[in-house]
Formats: C-alpha cells, sequence, structure tokens
C-alpha cells in the first residue's frame, strides 16, 4: 500500500495503521445526488458494501481521483456552490475507503461543514454525505441521526435510505432495519436498496428471499462495476450455503466484469480452499492480501496454507496479524471485529476479548455476538460465552462459524447433544466454511463419538 513520500517515519508507521484500519470499514458510500424518485443518475455512485458481500468494492482509483480534481476546481471557481462541496465531501468518504487514506475523513468532514454553511436548511445532499462519513467512522449512532434528518429534507434520498438502514443493521436493530429496507425498496429500488434487503433477508434465515433480491440487482446491473459488485454478493450468499459451484460462477462473472476485482478474487480464493482446490484458492489469497493485508484476509491465506501442510508460512501470516494488532494498539487505533476473531484463533486471546468486548460497546450485531462468544470461550468464560453465541442465532441467521463456535462452546460445558447437534450443523451448512475450523469440528464430533 503507497504512502505519500512527504510523511515522516513516525507518521509513515501511523498512517500505516489507520490505513489497514480504513480498508476494514464496510459502510461507507457516495451519495446519489438525485432529488426524488426516478432522478437522475448516481447508481453507480451511491453502491454500498455490506459486509456479508464485498469489504473493498471499490470505483477506480483513478476516475474517482479525476472527479475529485474536476471538483476542487469547479469549486474554486465556484466556492459557493454547496451541492458539489457535499458530492466533493462524499468523494473523499469513499476514496478514504478505497485507498485507505484515514486524511481523506477529516477534508470530507470540512466539505460537508462548507456545504450546510451555505445552504443550511434543505441540504439532504450534504446530510445524507455525513451520515455515510459518520458510518465509515463507524459512527452508527451518528450516521442514523443524519441520515433520519437528509430524509425529513428529502424521503426519497437514496443515499440516505441506504444509509440508514446501514445504521439499523450495525447497531443490531434487525426488525427496524428490515423495515427501513422494504421502505426503502418501495420508494428508490436499485442496487443500493436491493444489496441491503438482501443482506437483511439473509440475517433473518431467508437466505433464499436474499438471492431473489440480489437477482434483480443482477437484473438491472449494466456497468461492470455493478456486474462485479452484485455478483460478488451472490457468490458470498452462495459460498455460506455451501453452494461451492454457484459461488465459483458468481465470482467468475464479477471478475469477468471487472478483472482482478479484489472481492471477488478473495471469494474464489476461500471457495478453492474450500473444496480442495488449494493450489488455485492460495494463488488467488495471496494475490488479495499483497494489496490488502488486513487481519482476515492474513487468516484466510495462513490457513490456506495450513490446508495445503505448510505451517510455516501460515505462521508467518499469523504474526503479520499480531503485528497488525500491536502498531493498531500502540497508535490508538482500536481493534475491531475481524482482527478480534483472527486473535482468538491465531493470536493473543486476551487481546481477542479486549476487542471484542469494545466492538459489542459499538455495535451489537450478530457477527459481534459470535465474536464476543468466542473471545470469551477461547479465555475460558464459557458460560459467559455461551450467552452471546445464544445472541448470535437470535434473528434466525445460519452461518457455520457461528454454529462451530456455539458447538465447541457447549462441549465445553458438558452439553454434549448440543453440541453434536450444532457441530453437525456447521459442517452440513457449509462443510469448507474454515481449513482449520472444519477439521476442529471434525475432531470434536469424534470426541463426542458422532459420525458425520
Amino acid at each position: 500500500m503507497a504512502l505519500r513520500p512527504s510523511l515522516p517515519p513516525t507518521a509513515r508507521t501511523a498512517a500505516v495503521v489507520f490505513a489497514l484500519a480504513a480498508g476494514l470499514t464496510a459502510a461507507s458510500i457516495v451519495i446519489d445526488a438525485s432529488d426524488g424518485p426516478g432522478g437522475p443518475g448516481g447508481q453507480d455512485a451511491a453502491r454500498a458494501v455490506h459486509p456479508a458481500a464485498a469489504r473493498y468494492e471499490q470505483l477506480s482509483g483513478d476516475g474517482l481521483a479525476r472527479q475529485i480534481d474536476a471538483m476542487q476546481t469547479h469549486l474554486r471557481a465556484e466556492p459557493k456552490d454547496a451541492e458539489s462541496w457535499a458530492g466533493l465531501g462524499s468523494a473523499y468518504v469513499e476514496q478514504a475507503r478505497t485507498s485507505g487514506d484515514p486524511t481523506r475523513y477529516p477534508q470530507a468532514d470540512k466539505a460537508f461543514a462548507r456545504s450546510l454553511s451555505l445552504e443550511p436548511r434543505d441540504n439532504d445532499v450534504a446530510l445524507a454525505g455525513r451520515a455515510s462519513l459518520a458510518a465509515a467512522r463507524h459512527d452508527f449512532r451518528g450516521a442514523l441521526r443524519d441520515a433520519d434528518k437528509a430524509l425529513k429534507v428529502n424521503s426519497y434520498s437514496q443515499g440516505a435510505l441506504a444509509v440508514r438502514v446501514d445504521a439499523l443493521v450495525e447497531l443490531g436493530r434487525y426488525k427496524d432495519a428490515y423495515t427501513a429496507a422494504k421502505k426503502a425498496d418501495s420508494l428508490r429500488p436499485g442496487i443500493p436498496v436491493f444489496t441491503r434487503l438482501a443482506y437483511v433477508l439473509e440475517l433473518r434465515g431467508d437466505p433464499a428471499g436474499a438471492r431473489r433480491v440480489l437477482l434483480r440487482a443482477q437484473d438491472s446491473a449494466t456497468s461492470p462495476s455493478d456486474i462485479a459488485y452484485v455478483s460478488t454478493a451472490l457468490g458470498q450468499l452462495a459460498w455460506n450455503q455451501g453452494s461451492y459451484d454457484t459461488a465459483r460462477r458468481a465470482y467468475g462473472t464479477a471478475l469477468r466484469a471487472v478483472p482482478g476485482y479484489l472481492p471477488a478474487l478473495e471469494g474464489r480464493g476461500r471457495t478453492s480452499v474450500a473444496d480442495g482446490r488449494q493450489k488455485a484458492g492460495v494463488r488467488d489469497l495471496e494475490a488479495v492480501v499483497r494489496r490488502y493485508p488486513l487481519p482476515a484476509e492474513l487468516a484466510a491465506l495462513g490457513e490456506a496454507y495450513e490446508a495445503r501442510g505448510d505451517r510455516s508460512k501460515a505462521r508467518g501470516q499469523y504474526s503479520v496479524v499480531d503485528t497488525w494488532i500491536a502498531l493498531a494498539r500502540a497508535n490508538g487505533v482500536a481493534t475491531d471485529l475481524d482482527s478480534a476473531l483472527v486473535a482468538a484463533d491465531h493470536g493473543d486471546v486476551k487481546e481477542a476479548l479486549k476487542a471484542a468486548r469494545a466492538e459489542w460497546d459499538r455495535r451489537r450485531t450478530v457477527h459481534t455476538a459470535d465474536a464476543l462468544a468466542w473471545a470469551l470461550h477461547r479465555n475460558g468464560k464459557d458460560e459467559e460465552a455461551l450467552e452471546y453465541a445464544e445472541r448470535a442465532a437470535g434473528p434466525g441467521y445460519r452461518n457455520a462459524a457461528f454454529l462451530y463456535h456455539r458447538g465447541v462452546i457447549e462441549k465445553s460445558l458438558g452439553d454434549d447433544g448440543s453440541a453434536r447437534r450444532h457441530l453437525k450443523a456447521a459442517l452440513d451448512l457449509n462443510p469448507g466454511f474454515s481449513p482449520t475450523g472444519a477439521r476442529a469440528a471434525k475432531a470434536a464430533l469424534k470426541e463426542l463419538g458422532a459420525a458425520r
């Protein structure tokens, strides 16, 4: 990841950590500036990444940079153009997320503030943009507040409707998120809304419904970036259900639309490892890690190395995760959900628990509940862990890793019947959910005297 050469050594160290942290953001969007239903343009620009689809869905970096340069030039000539200031702020948010440059967030904040100072009353574009910035910073309560303000001005704002769903999901308010997603679908149907509605349906235990909505999104996808984005979401949904051939086809569609598209490349790599094609899987995951050496990706590559018997290389990947966490902590960056899970399996379990508890304080999602349950188990706190494992299953979401974690926790507590049921369910749902986790699940079932 390139850094600007003007940074001094200490700033470079901090920038590496902040850039890695920024790369984990999954909720930022570029706001659609249209005024109402059927308004012009912005479907590409208003796309968002939800956690089940793609961590680093992106516009062309060069194209985004050119867009920013053009807006800056325009604003030097027309400094009182409130809408263009809001557009510039949204472009900064997107650039921060896709490039890992956190200095763009304060710039985005200033751009939105300038826009609102010029047009304080009916400026839904700036309010929706500020909501996306709050979501990118994981301030989901702030994101919800600003999205609601934007919708009071313009109830058809696609950007505000979308980020409102994101915020409700990340706050663990799944019933409200479903209501918000259905309302958004009735007001502004399109890819940003379809993908969110699909994700909420999956969280509520309806993967078939999620697939139907994503197929609607696929039918409306025309640009290469939209095709890649929606196809990757379909691939992830299929992978979660253990449908590897379907997942591979979807990732292939994404990569034909946008060659080298990292979310699809990662998904294809994980799929290859899951069904025993370790060489191809490692090749894809290595390509991902070269550009995004983040905890979840590093761990996926490490587990792929383990699957092919190369423990030395696996340890190397896990040690980089430990370094990432140490650097983050030293530079005041909160370690997050991904790093908590990776540390629980492959690193400092105390740090994993600290990170998971901090994430739970910020957002109470099923993913956070699962991460906290697993970190508690790894620290010997199984009774408390079971409470969070049960919360992770509350909305109806079925995830093989969640089921595996719950089964192991129940086994530790001596509830052999429940442990067998959940461990078997994990392997039935997605037998290759994790090379190391699947192997451990099979071993645990064997200990419990249960044949798969």
